[in-house]
């Protein structure tokens, strides 16, 4: 009973009152935060052609990438790197299938090289975004660009490849809708690039 005394219930009280206050202040800064790096993706996403994949893509990173732009196009980067080395590795697949025709494994064997190079591309252009800090920024920003704007070229090259042959309606629909997701992403990762100064 004597723990129970109206003295041990104050000071238990003055004890855990400036600790609960503490964490709840804490709770409302980091939800504050979130809300200010959640925003700021949504805000960025609207330059962008395509923003609801920018969005469903990016959202989960705000917290990582804050309100920083260039932490924003390396995620962007990032995310069609990945994409595009699965799409390769999907065209790859379907490549394999032992009753595609001559017609689809000439186009599959091109669309895979225009991947490598799109993939190549993505890479190059986060190198020349880790190097905006340089000397020669302005010469960085413009390769960034340049090759952000390639990999689209190649992307919308595989998809051509397809369109002039005669290849299974399937195997078109799969490749074509993966190809554009690749093509969406690099699309709105030069969005940031194009807009970052």
């Amino acid at each position: 009973m004597e723990n129970c005394s109206p003295y041990n219930s104050k000071k238990l009280t003055k004890t855990l009152l400036p600790i609960l206050l503490l964490l709840l202040l804490l709770c409302t800064i980091s939800q504050a935060q979130g809300n200010t790096n959640s925003n700021y993706i949504k805000s960025k996403c609207n330059i962008t052609t395509y923003p609801s994949v920018c969005l469903n893509t990016l959202l989960p990173y705000a917290s990582y990438v804050q309100t920083n732009p260039i932490k924003l196009c390396d995620t962007a980067l990032d995310i069609a790197i990945d994409s595009a080395k699965n799409t390769s590795h999907m065209v790859l697949e379907l490549g394999k299938n032992k009753g595609i025709t001559k017609y689809e494994a000439a186009a599959i064997k091109d669309c895979i090289g225009d991947l490598k190079d799109a993939v190549y591309e993505l890479k190059e252009t986060l190198g020349a975004m880790n190097h905006l800090n340089d000397t020669d920024k302005d010469f960085q920003w413009d390769n960034a660009k340049t090759y952000a704007s390639a990999v689209i070229s190649d992307a919308n090259s595989c998809l051509d490849g397809f369109s002039d042959r005669k290849v299974n309606p399937d195997v078109k629909a799969k490749i074509s809708d993966a190809i554009s997701y690749v093509t969406k992403l690099a699309s709105n990762a030069l969005a940031f690039i194009n807009h970052l100064y």
